[in-house]
């Protein structure tokens, strides 16, 4: 059974930076693309970036391209996203979450969740 993990979400300023963590644990990390999603009070969740451990591709919502960055960590099994220049309207919950097919904004697209770790960006 997939397990993921995340820690490292807090309070930022906006214009600050956050870092984020997943953990993945009970299968092969190189077979899953990796993503995080996130989920503000009252909107539907929503992909933010993801990474296909096996050959390093990344993919970035509009919304967080150029600020935020995904990467892997194979040895430590771990998904990591850099968020930079943060914004009052990233604040939500963000979830890591793992799926044996492609990368993929869509949620139901992927079987495993973490069980999210709250950002919250002040203005």
């Amino acid at each position: 059974e997939v397990q993921l993990v995340e820690s490292g979400g807090g309070l930022a300023q906006a214009g600050g930076s956050l870092r984020v963590s997943c953990v993945v644990s009970g299968t092969t990390f190189a077979n899953y693309a990796i993503a995080w999603f996130r989920q503000a009070p009252g909107k539907e969740r929503e992909g933010v970036s993801c990474i296909t451990t096996r050959n390093g591709n990344t993919y970035y919502a509009d919304s967080v391209k150029g600020r935020f960055t995904i990467s892997s960590d194979d040895a430590k099994n771990t998904v990591y996203l850099q968020m930079n220049s943060l914004k009052p309207e990233d604040t939500a919950v963000y979830y890591c979450a793992a799926s044996r097919l492609h990368c993929s904004g869509s949620p139901p697209a992927f079987g495993s969740w973490g069980q999210g770790t709250q950002v919250t960006v002040s203005s």
